[in-house]
């Protein structure tokens, strides 16, 4: 369940515990109180795929994140304003984070030109050419009715050559600023984050979130990771950032990624983590479980009347036999991605409630060794 309302009408973060680098705290928002270390599922175009929000609030979300790229596309951001807004129109009442529609353009659009101004861009679903602006990210946010949002940044994917990594970071940050000059005229308790760039160049890295920190965000995010680059490398980026990002201000991660890349981050100082994963690897058949992941694809599930696990509070995982799932996915029906989606969101979180646990009675590390051991260890053999 979400947390309760919050009677803030501010935004305000509040560091509870700490365990090493890692952090549980809580984020207060006037539509509710978010927990971190916190899992936000990904709603592109103001849905979670194959979900209910029923199903999201119950699996533990306290926030989820809709994407200003694809809702400005479709059905557009004043069109949303008119109807009263993001929360209304997707029927979410808790806390909303927009990303800025940076990533999508330079990932999803074809013909972008990127100026000091803007980037302009066609749209990849009709070819119609659009303009972004710092400004105009934070009004198309702002029109959502978002209540974290991003500066618009550019993403460059990795690896690239140092010159690239340096040009698209300092133009980051002068979109930082004029970012956070938009969002003066947006109502009290929304917020802002910066976005700290610079490929896998250190120095880099550091200058922006030194720069960023003195902008005064609500909090600050580390972009431009999980884009082509090993663990290895975005986790040296993670440790390279934390003691430049303000201790009293909220971490997020963006784009990232596999359980195991949450506890590695959670361990190095990050609050906040969004994927397309468990949602993207539910329609293809793979669920994340305390057992690792498993594969539904595989001929070996067809006669096993077993739950994904027993032991959870998930109907998903726990309801249904690997049989059934097995014949779902081989069917193609639609069930079975919704199915495998709701276990997956449900896995990542818990695995988040499991954390501020840990970090909360000063043993995270433990945690994080006996879930990876229950990963190395796997599952069971199917039944005989």
């Amino acid at each position: 369940m979400t947390c309760a309302p919050s009677a803030a009408d501010t935004f305000a973060f509040t560091l509870a515990a700490t365990c090493g680098a890692a952090r549980t705290g809580v984020i207060a928002t006037p539509r509710g109180d978010i927990r971190t270390p916190a899992f936000m599922p990904v709603g592109t175009a103001a849905t979670v795929k194959g979900l209910y929000f029923d199903q999201v609030r119950q699996a533990g979300a306290d926030i989820v994140l809709a994407n200003t790229y694809h809702l400005m596309l479709r059905p557009g951001a004043e069109r949303v304003a008119k109807l009263g807004g993001l929360h209304r129109f997707m029927g979410w009442d808790g806390p909303i984070l927009t990303d800025s529609g940076g990533f999508q353009v330079m990932s999803l659009s074809s013909l972008r030109k990127v100026t000091e101004t803007s980037v302009t861009f066609r749209s990849h679903v009709d070819g119609t050419p659009y303009e972004m602006t710092p400004e105009r990210s934070i009004a198309i946010q702002g029109l959502l009715g978002a209540d974290i949002q991003m500066q618009l940044d550019e993403c460059v994917r990795l690896p690239c050559e140092d010159a690239e990594a340096e040009r698209a970071m300092r133009l980051s940050l002068r979109w930082a600023e004029r970012s956070k000059r938009a969002f003066e005229s947006q109502p009290k308790g929304r917020a802002l984050f910066g976005i700290v760039q610079g490929g896998a160049v250190p120095a880099l890295r550091v200058e922006s979130a030194k720069a960023l920190a003195d902008m005064e965000f609500s909090g600050y995010a580390v972009g431009g990771l999980a884009v082509g680059e090993p663990q290895a490398v975005m986790l040296a980026m993670i440790e390279t950032v934390e003691p430049h990002l303000p201790a009293q201000k909220p971490r997020y991660l963006m784009g990232v990624g596999t359980p195991d890349d949450l506890l590695e981050a959670i361990g190095r100082g990050i609050d906040m983590f969004d994927c397309v994963m468990p949602t993207r690897s539910g329609r293809h058949a793979l669920a994340f479980t305390r057992f690792g992941r498993i594969n539904l694809k595989n001929a070996r599930h067809a006669e096993d009347p077993r739950p994904l696990d027993e032991e959870s509070g998930c109907p998903a995982l726990r309801d249904y036999s690997r049989a059934y799932l097995h014949h779902l996915v081989r069917c193609e029906e639609m069930l079975g991605a919704m199915l495998i989606s709701w276990a997956n969101i449900h896995y990542y979180e818990q695995l988040m409630a499991g954390a501020r646990a840990a970090i909360a009675a000063g043993r995270f590390g433990d945690y994080l060794a006996e879930t990876k051991d229950g990963w190395a260890r796997g599952d069971l053999p199917p039944v005989g």
